[in-house]
């Protein structure tokens, strides 16, 4: 492969290398699993905080400990390495112990958002021929809709109350708690306190050793096509982001904070927000749902040092009206994600920051959940206001022309191109979408084609330039146009229909439907509740369209195809 930059010496280097020392340009990946990592990261740190949870804290010793029950409790209930077991959660403790935990034994997590429709859970939970649930009460009730269509042979329900301090879980139950129903207690539904109970009888070895190469969990992506996909990472994948933080972040220790307001269910939520802190020693302040107007709120009662967000979490910094006079002096690192941050809203971001005695920068990064996380991060100098930083230590990034895939020169806007040790393994059973994604060059070497566009500038710097594919981002979650057109179609009164994504003041976008009817169908307050519901049923709620607008065509491209462009500009 052709590499641009300066030949140095014998060897001819990346021109990104010049912000990284000799030492720190690559990184060894050990060959052991999440846990293991994480507990040979921690063995002389087991006093200091692991995991805190409206300020109910839990040492590592502790929460290791946590872990070991509640993987004996897995054992006691016939979970065996390489099973599929579901996390469809919050951030709780009981999401993370269990993936922990899961990964100890030697089985995978599939981690699914709470808020997912019925269909979409039951899809998830047959695509990926899981065998246990660990479920949050709120979705019971779409859980024993569709259970039986399933592979489940137990769920487990956890209230987000029961690791809360005893006066708020006191105060949760007797608001919120009453309202959500739950299972009657069964041979195939457990609580929380009951399945790990099940664990203190459990003696056999539960430590099984797995290599870097192993799946540890499946995520969620419609990848290029828009399709929902199952993303196998391995150990190796979610490690490796973990030895890249220990060079780009080599200041963080055991006395730091990371705000966990990101999802598990998210890559970002998942690998940047919890494993990457806890294998730093820091601590994970945990908070199940992230309310933008009580952000001040979060930010004065924990003083977190670390403070990761997609944009939509920053522009309610900016808006979040009790945040004059707060002190932001203790944030070391502010980091944006899941999407581009715009240069006015780094602009304005990093003002406040200042304006609040924090002189450090928003840092960006680029990257998907098919390269587990982060590829390029604004680190080591290279945080040039509209940049998404340099390739991590290790990763390999280049620009090709989408015409002749030749590689293009420095300030040639083309596809990225990812090559590293955060690569996925592929998609789960999709070999056909894996080999449209990867490829593999002629030095053996596996290549992620992003289908998005950007470019370096002489420094190696890398600058986003727009997707090729179609995607909105609401809150920071990729939403797939194709899917929600191919859930709405399949309503028996919908003859075609087309989605795009209109702004909105804090989502930044959400989807919006334009709905062409069958035949003599006449558009009634009646069809419009079918079709909301049918879309409440099949879709995750921020997939759901905020508008619908029927027409009686929609316009289309000179060979057939709907015309989104068209749409976009009906609708500006």
């Amino acid at each position: 492969m052709k590499l641009f930059g300066k030949k140095l010496g014998k060897k001819e280097e990346y021109s990104w290398y010049k912000f990284y020392s000799k030492n720190q340009r690559n990184i060894e990946v050990p060959n052991v699993s999440l846990y293991e990592h994480l507990l040979n990261a921690n063995k002389e740190n087991m006093d200091s905080i692991a995991i805190n949870y409206f300020n109910n804290k839990m040492t590592f010793k502790e929460f290791l400990s946590e872990i070991d029950l509640c993987a004996r409790a897995f054992r006691s209930q016939g979970i065996r390495p390489g099973d599929v077991v579901t996390i469809c959660m919050a951030n709780t403790p009981e999401a993370v112990i269990s993936f922990y935990a899961l990964n100890k034994i030697g089985a995978i997590a599939n981690m699914l958002h709470p808020l997912s429709a019925e269909e979409e859970i039951k899809h998830s939970l047959n695509s990926t021929n899981s065998v246990m649930l660990i479920a949050i009460n709120l979705s019971y009730e779409k859980v024993k809709e569709i259970i039986d269509e399933t592979s489940i042979y137990k769920t487990v329900i956890v209230s987000p109350s029961d690791s809360m301090p005893k006066l708020l879980k006191f105060g949760y139950i007797l608001t919120k708690g009453r309202k959500v129903e739950v299972p009657k207690k069964s041979e195939n539904y457990l609580f929380w306190h009951d399945f790990m109970l099940k664990g203190k009888n459990y003696t056999d070895k539960v430590l099984v050793k797995t290599t870097k190469d192993q799946p540890a969990v499946i995520l969620h992506s419609g990848g290029t096509t828009g399709t929902p996909k199952n993303i196998v990472l391995t150990n190796g994948n979610i490690n490796a982001v973990s030895k890249q933080a220990e060079i780009i972040f080599s200041e963080v220790n055991n006395e730091d904070k990371m705000l966990t307001v990101l999802p598990l269910f998210h890559c970002f939520g998942l690998v940047v927000c919890v494993h990457v802190p806890l294998c730093l020693g820091a601590s994970t302040i945990l908070v199940p749902q992230f309310d933008a107007k009580r952000f001040d709120k979060l930010l004065t009662k924990y003083n977190p040092t670390l403070v990761p967000g997609v944009p939509t979490l920053f522009e309610a910094l900016l808006s979040n009206k009790h945040m004059e006079g707060v002190d932001l002096s203790y944030i070391k690192y502010a980091i944006s994600g899941g999407d581009t941050l715009s240069v006015q809203k780094n602009e304005a971001v990093n003002n406040f920051l200042k304006e609040h005695n924090c002189f450090k920068h928003v840092m960006q990064g680029y990257g998907m959940t098919e390269t587990t996380g982060p590829v390029t991060f604004g680190s080591m100098g290279s945080d040039i206001l509209g940049s998404v930083g340099i390739p991590l230590p290790g990763n390999e990034v280049k620009i090709i022309n989408i015409d002749t895939k030749e590689e293009c020169k420095p300030l040639e806007t083309g596809e990225i191109c990812i090559s590293g040790p955060t690569v996925m393994a592929g998609y789960l059973d999709n070999e056909k979408e894996t080999n449209e994604i990867l490829e593999q060059d002629k030095k053996g070497k596996i290549w992620v084609h992003t289908g998005d566009l950007g470019y370096f500038n002489e420094d190696g710097v890398l600058f986003f330039a727009q997707r090729l594919k179609r995607m909105l981002i609401v809150s920071g979650y990729n939403v797939y146009p194709s899917h929600i057109e191919e859930v709405i179609m399949k309503h028996p009164a919908v003859l075609n229909c087309g989605v795009i994504g209109v702004p909105h003041p804090y989502k930044v976008q959400v989807p919006k439907a334009f709905i062409v009817l069958k035949g003599d169908i006449k558009v009634t307050s009646k069809i419009k509740s079918e079709i909301k519901e049918h879309c409440q049923k099949n879709l995750a709620t921020y997939m759901i369209p905020k508008e619908f607008e029927f027409k009686e065509s929609l316009p289309k491209t000179l060979i057939g195809k709907v015309n989104y462009r068209e749409l976009e500009k009906e609708n500006s």
